[in-house]
C-alpha cells in the first residue's frame, strides 16, 4: 500500500482452485489503517461469472473487512490454467457514520477534487488437487514406507521361527529327560536283581553300555 492510501488490500492477487462443475472461492481483506470511515466498491471485467459478498459497504475506522469473492461452476477449466478476468476495488472517504446502506455509487465519482483509490487486482488459476510428492525410494521403486513394511514382516517372521525352534529344543529335552529317568530305573533295578540273585544275571558290557548311554544323554541334556 502506497503512501495516500485509503485501505490495504490483501492479497494482491485472487487464486481460485479450478476443478471441472464445481465453484470455488478465495477471499480478501480490506484494512482500513485510517481514522475515518472509508467506503468501498468491488467491480470485474466478468460480472456473471463472479459473485461478491459484500461487494459495496463501510470499512470503519482502524478496522477490517473480510470480502469473499465466489467464482461459478466451470464447464471445463482452461488447458492452459490462463485467465484474464480482474478485479477493481475503490474506496473513498465516507462521512462519518455511515453504514453499508449508505454507500452509493456517487460515492466514487470523480468530482469537484474528490479522491477515489482504485487497486487492480488479477485473477489465477492453481489445480484443485495438486500432486502430492512422492517420497524417493530405491532403485527398484520401492518407498521408505514399503521398505519399513517389509522390515517388520522379516522381523515377524524371524521371531516366529526362532520360538518355534526354541519350542521343539524344549520338547527334545523334555523327552530325553523323561528317557533318562527312565533308564536310571531300569539300570537301579537290574543292579538290585543282581544284588540280591534275582533273575538273570546282568552281563558287564550292559552295565556298561546303559552307562554310557546315560552319560551321553545327560551331556546333551546340559548342552
Amino acid at each position: 500500500m502506497s503512501m495516500g492510501d485509503f485501505i490495504n488490500i490483501q492479497p494482491s492477487e485472487l487464486k481460485f482452485p479450478v476443478e471441472s462443475r464445481k465453484q470455488s472461492s478465495c477471499s480478501m481483506q480490506l484494512a482500513n489503517k485510517t481514522d475515518q470511515f472509508i467506503a468501498f466498491k468491488v467491480k470485474t471485467t466478468n460480472p456473471k461469472k463472479y459473485s461478491v459478498r459484500p461487494n459495496a459497504g463501510i470499512v470503519l475506522p482502524n478496522s477490517v473487512c473480510n470480502v469473499t469473492v465466489t467464482m461459478q461452476a466451470q464447464k471445463d477449466a482452461p488447458p492452459d490454467m490462463q485467465c484474464r478476468d480482474k478485479f477493481l476495488v475503490q474506496s473513498a472517504v465516507a462521512p462519518n457514520g455511515s453504514t453499508n446502506k449508505d454507500v452509493t455509487q456517487e460515492m466514487f465519482n470523480r468530482e469537484d477534487g474528490k479522491v477515489v483509490n482504485e487497486f487492480k487486482l488479477r485473477v489465477i488459476y492453481i489445480p484443485a488437487n495438486p500432486p502430492s510428492p512422492v517420497p524417493e525410494g530405491d532403485e527398484e521403486g520401492n518407498s521408505p514406507r514399503s521398505s519399513s513394511a517389509e522390515e517388520e514382516i522379516r522381523k515377524s517372521a524371524l521371531s516366529e521361527a526362532a520360538w518355534a525352534a526354541v519350542s521343539k529344543l524344549n520338547e527334545e529335552k523334555a523327552s530325553a529327560i523323561q528317557q533318562n529317568k527312565k533308564l536310571q530305573e531300569e539300570l537301579e533295578l537290574l543292579r538290585k536283581q543282581t544284588r540280591h540273585g534275582q533273575g538273570a544275571p546282568v552281563s558287564t558290557i550292559v552295565v556298561l553300555f546303559c552307562l554310557l548311554l546315560g552319560i551321553l544323554l545327560g551331556y546333551f541334556i546340559k548342552k
